[in-house]
């Protein structure tokens, strides 16, 4: 069987090697194909690593101010309402400086989807300690391991639980089945949004080789082993659609 990529993700990225981006935006390609909504759909991404992606996407592609992807993604959906919108970021601008336009874009049920790519640290500005970081992970500015007594291991998933919104779910970036079950959650997620059922949000935990100090296999068995311990996943809120 030949493999060929997706006509919406060139063939040439710059992501380190082992990074779960490049496995994240193809999964999206494949599945803005499937949906035949390639043409259609409006790509929002942040300053991060994720800014990669207007060059990799074959999308219309916008680039937020650093966690303002989803209040742009919101602005877009109101004025292109017509078409699907996606806000692609990692852990860092969701969970950090865009938490709380990740819990009132939730709050209002706004109609977009949203993809968070979780690898517990602040990946392009150096590896920094991020509220997703697990405790004792070494990061470069917790050399000696993140203190659980004072910095307290953030879930996203664990605020958005309670809330009425369309599909929450966490996947893993990390081996065939997980590959299957991320592309799975993100058709999902979009299929909402295109029925109009409201906010969706698919996390994705992925491995960061160069941040991690770790070898790219080494660093999806940390992803796989350890990750999922703090942050289990699965399907957590798939309401029925309105349509």
């Amino acid at each position: 069987m030949k493999l060929k990529r997706p006509e919406s993700v060139f063939s040439s990225a710059g992501f380190c090697p082992g990074c779960g981006h490049g496995l994240a935006s193809r999964l999206v390609g494949e599945v803005a194909e499937e949906l035949g909504i390639a043409e259609q759909l409006i790509t929002v991404v942040d300053v991060a690593c994720c800014s990669f992606n207007i060059d990799y996407w074959n999308f219309d592609t916008i680039m937020a101010a650093h966690g303002r992807d989803i209040p742009t993604a919101v602005g877009v959906k109101h004025i292109r309402p017509n078409n699907p919108v996606l806000a692609y970021m990692g852990d860092g601008a969701a969970y950090s400086i865009g938490m709380a336009e990740t819990i009132h874009a939730a709050l209002r049920n706004d109609n977009i989807c949203v993809v968070v790519i979780n690898n517990s640290v602040f990946g392009m500005t150096g590896g920094q300690m991020a509220p997703t970081t697990l405790p004792g992970q070494k990061t470069a500015t917790s050399p000696m391991g993140k203190d659980p007594s004072r910095y307290g291991t953030l879930s996203a998933v664990e605020l958005l639980k309670g809330m009425d919104i369309a599909y929450l779910a966490r996947g893993e970036l990390v081996g065939v089945a997980g590959m299957n079950k991320a592309k799975a959650m993100l058709k999902k997620a979009m299929q909402h949004q295109l029925n109009g059922d409201g906010f969706s949000l698919v996390e994705l935990l992925s491995p960061c080789p160069t941040n991690l100090n770790l070898p790219p296999v080494e660093a999806k068995t940390y992803v796989h082993e350890e990750m999922t311990k703090f942050y289990p996943v699965g399907e957590f809120i798939d309401k029925e659609g309105k349509n």
